[in-house]
Formats: C-alpha cells, sequence, structure tokens
C-alpha cells in the first residue's frame, strides 16, 4: 500500500485448512479489519457470557469475511479449525488491527538495512533475506 489508502482486507493462508464433512478442505481466505461493534457485541452472547473464552470464536467469524468456497464463516466453522489454525489466525487478529498490516519489522544483519516483511508466509517483498531463512533476516518490533 503505496499511496495512503487504508487496507481494509487481508488474505491469509491457513496453515493446515477448515475441513468439511465430505472432506473439502478450506485454506485461503480474507480477514477484514474489526469495529468497535466486533468487540462489543459478542459480549452480550449467552455463549460468551457463560465462557469467555468463546469470544474469540464469536469476534473471528465476524471478522474471517471469506474461507474457501465456503458462503458463510459461521462460529462453528470456527469452532472447528485445528488448534494451529485458530492460533494462526489470533496472530493475524493481533497484526492487522494492532498494526494495520500484516508486516513485521526486520534488519538485514549483511548490510544493516531495516525493511519490513509481510508475515503472511506466501508474500514477498523483494528484499533478499526477506524469505530465505539461511540469509538470517532479524524479525524486529
Amino acid at each position: 500500500m503505496t499511496d495512503g489508502s487504508l487496507q481494509t482486507e487481508f488474505e491469509f493462508t491457513l496453515p493446515r485448512g477448515y475441513a468439511e464433512d465430505d472432506g473439502t478442505l478450506h485454506t485461503e481466505g480474507t480477514m477484514r479489519l474489526a469495529t468497535a461493534a466486533d468487540e462489543i457485541q459478542p459480549l452480550t452472547d449467552p455463549r460468551v457470557e457463560s465462557n469467555g473464552s468463546y469470544l474469540t470464536v464469536i469476534l473471528l467469524a465476524r471478522v474471517v469475511s471469506s474461507l474457501g468456497t465456503l458462503e458463510e464463516v459461521t462460529p462453528h466453522v470456527i469452532e472447528n479449525l485445528y488448534v494451529s489454525d485458530l492460533a494462526y489466525l489470533q496472530d493475524l487478529y493481533e497484526r492487522v488491527n494492532v498494526r494495520g498490516s500484516d508486516t513485521v519489522d526486520a534488519t538485514c544483519p549483511e548490510c544493516g538495512e531495516s525493511f519490513t516483511v509481510a508475515a503472511s508466509p506466501d508474500a514477498h517483498t523483494g528484499h533478499p533475506g526477506a524469505l530465505d531463512p539461511e540469509f538470517g533476516a532479524e524479525v524486529g518490533n
């Protein structure tokens, strides 16, 4: 994003994917930025009132706008994700809603150049150390 506009949607690829009963696997999706309502309204949901941990499920179901060919991402879909996929989405939620981007700051240990690395594993920033683990790019805050 170099034109100064606000990015409100972020594509992702789940580490494992959501598997439907018929075996269809959904890994590619989109998450949108959360609104205040996304964080406030689930607090009155009876499932959240009886189990505070369920807030994550409701919140992610609201902000994950697409997942594969599913017509809708519901709390049931989020409940049935593998733990690694749930953790991935929670981390993505934090990055895009706190930082406003799916990137992390990094410094090249060879030349000292600071650059941003796309946190999604399938994205590339153009710096030679961004995706090469042997190059040793150091991820920072």
